[in-house]
């Protein structure tokens, strides 16, 4: 599994933690920054996650700032990407079921960060159901 990983400065300490939770298990993780707590705009770290999840260079995405609503909205400006803000594993459980999400964005200024740890696991290992839900999501690209 192959995973591209961003934040801005509100998330770095999350994102930096998460990086080497994930390596340590051995997942192939593509960090693009941010590598400070210096203040950035989170665009431009949020567009070349969601970049990599676009053009199939990942499996997944990892967006973190300190709402998760700006690297959010961000990713889901990119065809075939499906981001969903998560603030709890049920919802991280139920978008990749039901809406094949293929991004998650993070709140670091709302959840622990071994909640969110727990979150990212759910999302990660959790499959798309198919079936009702096929045909809801191909009528999320724009045409």
């Amino acid at each position: 599994m192959k995973i591209a990983i961003g934040s801005d400065h509100a998330g770095y300490e999350y994102k930096s933690r998460i990086v080497q939770y994930l390596t340590d298990k051995g997942v192939e993780v593509q960090d693009f920054g941010t590598l400070s707590t210096d203040s950035v705009d989170f665009p431009d770290f949020a567009h070349p996650t969601a970049s990599a999840v676009e053009k199939g260079e990942a499996d997944f995405g990892i967006l973190i700032c300190g709402s998760g609503q700006g690297v959010n909205m961000t990713a889901n400006k990119h065809q075939g990407v499906r981001s969903a803000l998560c603030w709890n594993t049920d919802i991280a459980r139920l978008t990749r079921q039901h809406n094949n999400a293929n991004v998650i964005s993070l709140p670091a200024r709302f959840v622990a960060y071994e909640y969110a740890v727990e979150m990212i696991d759910t999302f990660l290992s959790t499959d798309f159901e198919g079936g009702r839900h096929e045909n809801r999501v191909a009528k999320i690209a724009c045409s």
